[in-house]
């Protein structure tokens, strides 16, 4: 990543980044049940970092992020590997596939797991959980992009409470 571009994450207000995230989140949310506005996400992402108590939209989306990252370490480990190995493995050393076309979807699949379990980790944080804070750890010790900028900007955010 870009210098600059991690700088700007580095100082981007938390609140939107927090917000951008949940974004993310609305569609997979949505098949756990939980809907998510653009608006509730931006007034979920003010009152997390206004250290505001969660309220029950608030614990349903932890509740779903939590099913969501769960599910996505399960698919990692079809692989045999945690979310730290998985970040640190290289698609070649991955089995099961045979052609192009194979190792583009497992690509997929593998990213898009790395990808869900390090924002949502870093989300169940924001909303109070701590179940996936090692994850969290492991990203800050990583070379600067976003998920390293906000794995450590959420944990420093909840340690200074």
């Amino acid at each position: 990543m870009l210098p600059q571009r991690s700088a700007a994450y580095e100082t981007a207000p938390l609140e939107e980044l927090l917000s951008v995230l949940l974004r993310q989140f609305k569609r997979p949310l949505k098949s756990r049940g939980v809907t998510l506005t653009d608006a509730e996400a931006d007034q979920l992402a003010q009152a997390i970092t206004a250290r505001q108590p969660l309220t029950a939209q608030a614990v349903a989306v932890r509740d779903a992020l939590l099913g969501l990252v769960a599910e996505s370490e399960s698919v990692l480990a079809q692989w045999d590997l945690t979310f730290e190995q998985a970040l640190d493995t290289e698609m070649n050393a991955i089995p099961g596939w045979e052609s192009t076309a194979d190792f583009l979807e497992l690509a997929n699949i593998k990213s898009n797991a790395e990808l869900r379990i390090s924002t949502g980790s870093i989300l169940l944080l924001a909303l109070g959980d701590t179940s996936r804070v090692e994850h969290l750890r492991f990203l800050a010790t990583r070379p600067a992009d976003l998920d390293t900028v906000l794995a450590r900007r959420i944990l420093d955010f909840t340690a200074n409470k």
